[in-house]
């Protein structure tokens, strides 16, 4: 964004990218060279390294079940020591810097500990304190409710933060992380995979929701809702990045422009339920009660009974066996099977909407690999296949695609 001769940037450093002091004088010095490029910078970061984790084992050796909102005081220490470390070095520079809080921010959101949600931003401080600061360093991952207490958004949440600035600013949005943009599929797992120059806010979701940690998905669903360009590049380099950016802008759509992979999965089977989708209706209903994600579902009707399949994370499963208790208790004769060992690979791309053959070229590539769950939707497919061929998947899916 420019007024005058004045532009306007969100930036957004991740915890690999202010890990210790001297990846936070790197962060100020690119800051610095934004600043002498004309911008005034609200910078969001997140907790340095581990510090996140590191903060949630201490609370566990304290008590197995750390209540949740002390929990957000605790762990919301992690971004403000980032925050005040990189003010500081900016200062040293030469640059009109400031840190903020949430509260100090005025990051309004809902009162749910560990999992709130963004409601508003009053960027009426933070626009009147850039007139007098070049520098804005923001704490991402939390707010702070109408009552006063502390908030954090979850995993993920600093994505969230600066891209919920950026659009309640309406200023163009820059991610930075130790990666150098975003990639057909984890260079990781297959170090041929390609650097892509844009990709669309709704590939980039389906990647998100598909194991691609590159953004979080929240961050992505805000930034299609008010039209925010988000740029993914590296913090420990000047390589050109990606661009996530509306549909509309991209002028050749790739068929098929992503490829991720979801590891830990377990397959569910509710064995022998009555043909009642009551029954079904209630399973889902209480799963969803109890904030547990599932996915890839099937169900089969045998005429004298169901079977209903779906997938879970693995460290989820403990919460899934007390709600499908209490949801099917005094049903007779129905079994449960937990099987483990399965990742989910999925292959995305707009191009699909319009593509022939996918499915075929995806079975095709996959002829050797033997899978138990397929899903699809208008611009992706996935499968659930067992984790030892997860390396023979990604490499069959990346060459047929050309990724």
């Amino acid at each position: 964004m420019q007024k005058g001769n004045q532009k306007f940037v969100v930036q957004k450093y991740g915890g690999s990218s202010v890990a210790d002091a001297e990846r936070l004088q790197n962060v100020a010095t690119r800051v610095t060279k934004k600043v002498q490029d004309g911008y005034n910078v609200v910078v969001v970061v997140s907790a340095m390294g581990k510090t996140t984790d590191n903060l949630i084992k201490l609370a566990k050796q304290v008590t197995d079940q750390p209540d949740a909102r002390e929990m957000d005081m605790l762990l919301t220490t992690g971004e403000q020591v980032s925050a005040a470390l990189l003010a500081m070095a900016l200062q040293a520079k030469g640059i009109r810097a400031k840190s903020l809080n949430g509260f100090q921010a005025k990051i309004k959101t809902t009162g749910n500990f560990t999992e709130a949600k963004i409601q508003a931003i009053d960027k009426k401080k933070i626009l009147q304190l850039l007139t007098s600061h070049q520098v804005l360093v923001v704490t991402g991952f939390q707010g702070i409710a109408d009552d006063d207490e502390i908030t954090t958004l979850g995993r993920g949440g600093s994505d969230t933060s600066a891209v919920a600035l950026a659009a309640d600013l309406q200023f163009p949005c820059e991610i930075f992380s130790d990666v150098a943009g975003i990639y057909t599929t984890d260079p990781k797992l297959f170090p041929k995979a390609k650097k892509v120059k844009q990709i669309t806010y709704d590939e980039m979701l389906e990647l998100a929701a598909s194991g691609a940690k590159v953004l979080h998905s929240r961050a992505v669903e805000i930034a299609k809702r008010f039209n925010i360009s988000i740029y993914c590049g590296s913090s420990f380099s000047y390589e050109e990045g990606s661009f996530v950016v509306s549909e509309d802008l991209i002028i050749e759509k790739s068929v098929v422009s992503g490829l991720t992979v979801m590891d830990n999965q377990t397959q569910v089977i509710i064995h022998e339920l009555p043909v009642d989708y009551g029954i079904v209706r209630k399973v889902f209903e209480k799963v969803a009660t109890a904030g547990l994600n599932i996915d890839m579902i099937s169900i089969i009707n045998n005429n004298t009974h169901l079977e209903v399949s779906f997938t879970i994370i693995d460290e989820k499963k403990k919460h899934l066996e007390s709600a499908l208790k209490k949801v099917l208790e005094g049903l007779p004769k129905y079994r449960i099977e937990y099987i483990t060992g399965f990742c989910k690979v999925s292959v995305v791309g707009v191009g699909m909407k319009s593509g022939i053959g996918v499915a075929s070229d995806f079975f095709t590539a996959l002829k050797n690999i033997p899978f138990r769950l397929v899903t699809t939707s208008e611009i992706k497919i996935s499968c659930l296949i067992e984790t030892e061929m997860k390396q023979a998947a990604v490499e069959a899916l990346a060459k047929k695609f050309k990724l």
